[in-house]
């Protein structure tokens, strides 16, 4: 056993308040001077490292400045995981996210400070939206691992978990978006339960039922 404070798990905890020092600072000079004004060696010399040492957590200060949400996709797949698995996979997959959004032990994603300008930022910065995009996708990747177990099934032979967790992930972006545009910070889980509605079977429907436009068939009982 190593003695307290020391080995493996103190560099483990330096190295992490590294992470979380050279995030917090892109973050912050980012948001308040713009993506294209700050450069990586800005970063690093705010967080009192080398550039060196920049590179050996990030690979780009946009992965830098988005560390502050790389987060919230592992915690919906951890509620993902912890929902029914009698539950549908999609009415799984938008229960987890809303437990996400009402998480008692952090502070709600849409809320915390400046996560707004953020997301503002990145529908107008394309290397950030980029970026995080990618994200998105190494989230989803988990989640339709989770929704293959729940289903038991191969998701390299079965469709169903892809196409459960492309429907839910755009269902989240499309509300994350008209959240952005729409300028009310608060409105985030608002406009998730709008989304995740228009995914509803209606949707897939006709608006006015009758018979199809160019039919031929007169008077049939079928």
């Amino acid at each position: 056993m190593n003695p307290k404070g020391k080995g493996p798990d103190r560099r483990g905890r330096k190295a992490r308040r590294t992470r979380d020092t050279l995030a917090q600072h892109a973050f912050d000079l980012v948001l308040d001077r713009g993506l294209k004004s700050v450069t990586v060696e800005e970063i690093a010399q705010a967080a009192d490292v080398d550039r060196r040492t920049f590179s050996r957590y990030f690979p780009s200060k946009e992965a830098a400045v988005l560390d502050a949400v790389r987060g919230d996709g592992d915690r919906i797949n951890r509620a993902l995981r912890e929902r029914p698995v009698a539950e549908p996979p999609l009415t799984a997959y938008r229960r987890a996210v809303l437990d996400w959004l009402g998480d008692p032990e952090a502070e709600p994603w849409h809320l915390r400070p400046r996560i707004f300008d953020l997301l503002v930022m990145a529908e107008e910065e394309p290397t950030l939206y980029a970026a995080y995009h990618h994200i998105r996708v190494d989230a989803q990747e988990e989640s339709v691992r989770i929704v293959a177990e729940r289903l038991g099934v191969d998701p390299q032979q079965d469709l169903r978990p892809a196409v459960t967790v492309a429907a839910g992930a755009g269902a989240l972006l499309a509300a994350q978006a008209a959240w952005v545009r729409g300028g009310r910070p608060a409105a985030l889980p608002e406009f998730v339960v709008h989304a995740f509605d228009a995914l509803s079977a209606h949707l897939l429907e006709s608006p006015q039922a009758g018979p199809a436009p160019h039919s031929t068939t007169q008077g049939s009982t079928a």
